[in-house]
């Protein structure tokens, strides 16, 4: 794979737009929405009892829904905790694309200066 932030970035949006998803324009507030959708998704299957690593495949067939444990080819849906994790990056990288958000530079720069900041810091619970 070895593809950069941005390359993925550009990608995911690049995808997005040959879905239709941008063919209205949509607020900010809109996809910071999106994004804690999926959030919510993960969170749902972990209080349906699902490990954080579990994976599972989806697809209809004849109009019945048939769940596998691997993927038999590209046309099965991913589910479980990583994949929505992975929806809640694409939906990240997907709006860095349409602002033109250079993601990986400021993951640089956050990472740096996290590695800065005191021990727990903040104090917040939760």
């Amino acid at each position: 794979m070895n593809k950069t932030i941005n390359e993925l970035v550009a990608e995911a949006h690049s995808n997005a737009v040959s879905k239709g998803w941008w063919e209205e324009e949509r607020s900010f507030g809109e996809l910071i929405a999106l994004m804690h959708s999926e959030l919510s998704e993960a969170l749902e299957d972990y209080r349906n009892g699902n490990f954080p690593t579990t994976m599972w495949y989806e697809k209809k067939i004849d109009g019945e829904l048939v769940t596998a444990a691997l993927q038999n080819d590209d046309t099965w849906k991913p589910c479980g905790i990583p994949s929505e994790l992975a929806d809640v990056v694409i939906r990240v990288f997907d709006t860095c694309g349409r602002y033109r958000i250079d993601l990986e530079q400021a993951i640089v720069e956050k990472m740096a200066y996290n590695a800065t900041r005191p021990q727990r810091h903040g104090g917040k619970v939760l």
